[in-house]
């Protein structure tokens, strides 16, 4: 009897700890995120990466995140899927 306990026990457990299912992205929403992750910007950003500088790497993904949110929010705006306006995002001060 204690093992059926222990397992219907265990199989609670595990059920509690399940993460929930994330919902499907929007098609727009994909195909902005694709653009932005394919944009010359981008591309160019990376170009700057210096391997073995922690420094530059550290900028080098602010950079990234930058541009590439701009690009995503252009796309969206463009496509009628988010209006403009709004805050501009807080940078984190950087001693570079």
């Amino acid at each position: 009897m204690i093992p059926r306990f222990a397992i219907v026990v265990a199989l609670l457990l595990g059920a509690c700890s399940a993460a929930a299912p994330t919902p499907p992205e929007d098609p727009g929403i994909a195909v902005c995120r694709a653009e932005a992750r394919s944009s010359p910007e981008l591309r160019q950003v990376g170009r700057e990466t210096l391997i073995g500088n922690s420094t530059n790497a550290l900028r080098i993904d602010a950079m990234r995140a930058e541009v590439e949110g701009r690009a995503l929010s252009d796309c969206l705006r463009r496509r009628g899927l988010v209006r403009g306006g709004g805050v501009e995002p807080v940078r984190r001060p950087n001693m570079f």
